[in-house]
């Protein structure tokens, strides 16, 4: 039993899907709908444009979205439907891609709700005031006792349970960074400091999660045609009203990425498809599921090998 699963933040690259567009009409498309759909060539800015660019969260999230997009499309060009998986799932963004991968969002207005999602995430709090740090060799629940006792009435909160050894933590800058050492005296083998503009999947993130509640009950949601699995709440659903709240709690929320892929995999899914850029999420399923088959679909060749599989 199969599942697709979609990349977040830190997976863009410059030239990411441009072979696809080269290769797939189909996936070529998906580029021009998202350029047209934001009124700019976010195209240029992804395969010919500078990584600081791209990288500003704005940029970003519709831009890995839209070459997530652009492998889906290449793989049903290809004759692999998005209904021949049991589940889709994503990584915090990557959960808009699989709703538009399942047909619950469509393409145009998955990409400007995810404009409107990352520069409601980075105005959110003032630059330099947030940060979010990767403790590497504890568990969450570890981390998530450092967390508390670090925050000294500031936030600080485990924002991404990843693996089984790599938490994220999320809020004030100083708590996380009291956080980080309190994490390296416990054990950790690394604590570090993310370059993210923002900390996101925390409490700090309330004046989004506002903002995305009323963009989202402007915008049409359709039963998805596969169950997408929810990050906030680690199991799948195919309720629109659901999907909607969740999308609006997952802003402020954890993204609980290693229940998620065990939740799944309890369902009976034992092979991972990643579709779209870069391979974080294969290697931290292979931490979670030892035994899972997981392949990376993000290049012409992938689409390809993974047809003639």
């Amino acid at each position: 039993m199969k599942a697709f699963v979609f990349p977040g933040q830190g997976a863009q690259t410059i030239g990411m899907g441009r072979d696809l567009a080269e290769a797939f009409p189909a996936a070529r498309a998906v580029f021009d709908e998202v350029d047209e759909a934001l009124g700019e060539a976010l195209s240029r800015l992804i395969w010919d444009g500078e990584i600081e660019t791209l990288t500003l969260t704005e940029n970003a999230q519709p831009a890995l979205m839209a070459t997530s997009m652009a492998a889906m499309r290449a793989l049903e060009a290809e004759g692999i439907a998005v209904t021949s998986a049991a589940f889709v799932a994503g990584h915090s963004l990557g959960e808009y891609s699989a709703l538009c991968a399942a047909g619950a969002l469509g393409l145009a207005d998955t990409a400007r709700l995810l404009r409107l999602r990352g520069r409601a995430m980075q105005e959110a709090v003032p630059v330099g005031e947030g940060a979010m740090a990767a403790v590497l060799g504890l568990d969450l629940a570890a981390v998530t006792k450092i967390a508390s006792e670090a925050a000294e009435g500031q936030v600080c909160a485990a924002a991404n349970d990843n693996d089984p050894a790599q938490v994220v933590i999320s809020g004030h800058k100083a708590a996380v960074e009291r956080a980080a050492v309190l994490a390296k005296d416990a054990g950790a083998k690394r604590a570090l400091m993310l370059p993210v503009s923002a900390p996101f999947h925390c409490s700090l993130m309330a004046p989004a999660a506002s903002a995305m509640a009323e963009a989202l009950s402007e915008v049409a949601i359709s039963k998805p045609r596969v169950p997408v699995v929810s990050n906030v709440r680690a199991q799948a659903t195919d309720d629109t009203a659901m999907i909607r709240e969740l999308l609006v709690e997952q802003v402020t929320g954890a993204v609980r990425w290693r229940e998620s892929v065990q939740w799944m995999a309890g369902q009976g899914v034992n092979e991972f498809w990643e579709v779209g850029a870069g391979k974080a999420l294969s290697g931290m399923i292979r931490r979670i599921e030892k035994d899972a088959t997981v392949r990376a679909i993000g290049t012409d060749e992938d689409v390809r090998a993974a047809a003639a599989s």
